[in-house]
C-alpha cells in the first residue's frame, strides 16, 4: 500500500507542475473579452451579454494559430451578495456550452454569481465549428443490431466514412480537442475575466471538464457542482460504450412500466410483457417495411430510447408511439426524428467525438467492441447495439488519443455531488468515486430518480441543498463510509396526456 501512495504522490506532484506551468513560465499577454449585446434572442431577452475569446489551437504553442471562443455571461444581481465568477463547464454530450449562463436565473443561490457560458472550441458559434457528413443520421438506415448479414458490414462502412469525413473537415483542429484542451481554454477565460479563482458548474459530460480542470489548476478553483458525474477511471469507452447499457435498459423497461400503468391513455397494455410484446412486433414491422419509407428499426430504437434518459419525454414519446401504434401515421415521429437527430445535429456529435474519441484509448481491433456488444446486448437487447454506433467512430478516428489526466482530488475546493439514483449515463458509482477522492465533498443522492440531470429541479429538498451550497458554500454534514450525506425522495412520476 505504501508503495501505491508513493506512486500516487508523485503522479500528484506532475499534475499539479503540468497544471502550473503554462501559468508560471508564461510570457504571452493575457487576451480580453468585449462583451456587447447578444445576438442569441433568448440570451438578450434574459439580460446576457457576449463575447468572444481568442485561444491558442494548440496550448503547447500559445502563439501560434488561434481558436475564437463564443461566451455568454449573465452577470449577479446587485441585491444578492456578490459570489464571484461561475464558468459552467461544457458538456460534450448535449452540445451544452454558450447559453449556460442562464443557469443563473434557474438555480437557488445562482444570482450571486457572475454566469459565464462557453460554446466550447469546434461547437458553433464558436469558431471554426466541426462538421463531418451533415447526413449521416439520415432516414431508413441499417438496423442497429446484426440481424441480417449486412447489417454489421454496413454500419462499419458508414462508421468508417463518417470517422474519414472528420479527418477531411478539419485535420488541424481534431489533435486539439481534448478534455485537457477545454480545460486549457477555460482557464485562458479565467484569466481573461482577471480573477484569480473560479466557482464551476457542470453536469453529465461536463463534469468530467471539471474534474481534469480542478486536477489541472487546483487553486484556481473556489466551489463547484458536479451534477451527474462520470466516473474518471472508466473514460470513454468503458463509461460510454460498456458501463450505461444494462441501466438505461432498466430504465426503458420502467418506461413500459408507466405505460402499462397508464393504459386508460396509451391502451398499449396493462403489464411491462405487453408493452414489450407490442415494442417488439412494432421493430419487425418497420424492419420489414419503414413506416412512411423512412422510419425503420433504427430510427424508431433512436427516437423510443430517449426514453431511458428523461423522463419528461415519457408522455410526448408514449403518446407518439401508441398513435403510430394505433394508426400506423408515422408523421409525428418523422418530425421529432428530424428535430433530434438532424437538424444542426452534426456539429454537437462531431465535436463529441472530437473530444471523447481523443480523450482516452479505445479498442482498435473490430473484434473487442463486437465481443464486447454481443455480451452487452444479452443484457440491454434494445440499447447496447445502438450505443456501440453511436461511438464506434472513435475505433478509426483519424486523430491519435491521448492517456486520460489522472483525477485524483487534489483542489483544495470544496465540491457538491448530486446524483440520481437510476441515472442509466452516470450511474452512482461515478459520483461515489469523486466522493472519495475529494475531502471537501457532499454528495446528495435523489432516490428513485431516473432523469440524467439533477438540476434544474423544482424539488424542494434539492434547492434547499443546493441553494444553501450556491450561497454561502455550505455543504451538508459529511457522513462515515461510503455513502450519500444528504438524500432526497424521488420525484412524482409524469403525467400520462
Amino acid at each position: 500500500m505504501r508503495r501505491v501512495l508513493s506512486a500516487a504522490a508523485v503522479v500528484a506532484a506532475a499534475v499539479i507542475t503540468m497544471g502550473n506551468a503554462a501559468a508560471v513560465g508564461a510570457t504571452y499577454p493575457t487576451e480580453t473579452i468585449t462583451w456587447g449585446a447578444c445576438s442569441d434572442q433568448t440570451l438578450a431577452n434574459a439580460g446576457a451579454q457576449c463575447g468572444t475569446l481568442q485561444v491558442p489551437l494548440d496550448h503547447a504553442n500559445p502563439t501560434g494559430t488561434k481558436l475564437t471562443l463564443a461566451l455568454s455571461r449573465l452577470a449577479h444581481k446587485a441585491s444578492s451578495a456578490y459570489q464571484g465568477v461561475m464558468i459552467a463547464a461544457p458538456d460534450p454530450l448535449a452540445g451544452a456550452g454558450y447559453e449556460s449562463s442562464l443557469l443563473g436565473q434557474q438555480l437557488p443561490g445562482g444570482d450571486g454569481y457572475d454566469w459565464i457560458g462557453i460554446a466550447r472550441r469546434g461547437l458553433a458559434p464558436s469558431v471554426p465549428a466541426l462538421s463531418c457528413d451533415p447526413g449521416y443520421n439520415s432516414f431508413n438506415r441499417p438496423n442497429y443490431a446484426p440481424t441480417a448479414p449486412t447489417n454489421e458490414v454496413d454500419w462499419l462502412n458508414r462508421v468508417q466514412g463518417y470517422a474519414t469525413a472528420c479527418g477531411q473537415a478539419n485535420p488541424d483542429l481534431l489533435p486539439h480537442m481534448k478534455t485537457t484542451d477545454v480545460a486549457a481554454d477555460i482557464d485562458d477565460v479565467r484569466a481573461a475575466l482577471g480573477v484569480v479563482q473560479t466557482s464551476l458548474y457542470a453536469q453529465s459530460y461536463g463534469t468530467y471538464v471539471g474534474e481534469v480542470y480542478a486536477t489541472l489548476h487546483p487553486l484556481a478553483v473556489k466551489r463547484m457542482v458536479l451534477d451527474s458525474a462520470i466516473n474518471p477511471d472508466r473514460v470513454w469507452y468503458n463509461a460510454a460504450n460498456l458501463d450505461q447499457n444494462a441501466n438505461l435498459e432498466r430504465n426503458f423497461h420502467l418506461f413500459f412500466d408507466w405505460l402499462a400503468g397508464n393504459d386508460a391513455t396509451y391502451h398499449l397494455g396493462t403489464t411491462r410483457d405487453a408493452i414489450q410484446q407490442v415494442w417488439t412486433a412494432q421493430l419487425a414491422a418497420v424492419t420489414a417495411h419503414p413506416a412512411n419509407g423512412l422510419i425503420g428499426p433504427a430510427e424508431l430504437t433512436d427516437l423510443l430510447t430517449l426514453t431511458p434518459y428523461y423522463q419528461a419525454f415519457w408522455p410526448t414519446l408514449g403518446g407518439m408511439f401508441a398513435n403510430f401504434v394505433h394508426t400506423g401515421d408515422a408523421s409525428a415521429l418523422q418530425f421529432l426524428y428530424t428535430q433530434f437527430y438532424q437538424r444542426g445535429t452534426d456539429n454537437v456529435y462531431a465535436a463529441l467525438l472530437a473530444e471523447t474519441c481523443t480523450d482516452a484509448p479505445s479498442p482498435a481491433d473490430w473484434s473487442t467492441w463486437r465481443t464486447n456488444a454481443q455480451a452487452a446486448a444479452t443484457q440491454a437487447p434494445d440499447i447496447a447495439w445502438g450505443n456501440n454506433w453511436f461511438n464506434a467512430p472513435c475505433r478509426v478516428w483519424p486523430a491519435k488519443a491521448a492517456n486520460p489526466v489522472p483525477v485524483l482530488g487534489l483542489t483544495s475546493a470544496s465540491v457538491l455531488l448530486l446524483q440520481n439514483e437510476l441515472d442509466g449515463v452516470a450511474p452512482p458509482s461515478g459520483s461515489m468515486a469523486l466522493r472519495q477522492r475529494y475531502s471537501h465533498s457532499a454528495l446528495l443522492t435523489v432516490h428513485g430518480a431516473i432523469t440524467h440531470g439533477v438540476t434544474p429541479t423544482a424539488d424542494t429538498c434539492v434547492n434547499s441543498v443546493l441553494g444553501n451550497y450556491l450561497s454561502s458554500g455550505t455543504l451538508p454534514a459529511r457522513k462515515a463510509g461510503n455513502a450519500s450525506d444528504a438524500e432526497c425522495a424521488a420525484p412524482p412520476a409524469p403525467v400520462a396526456g
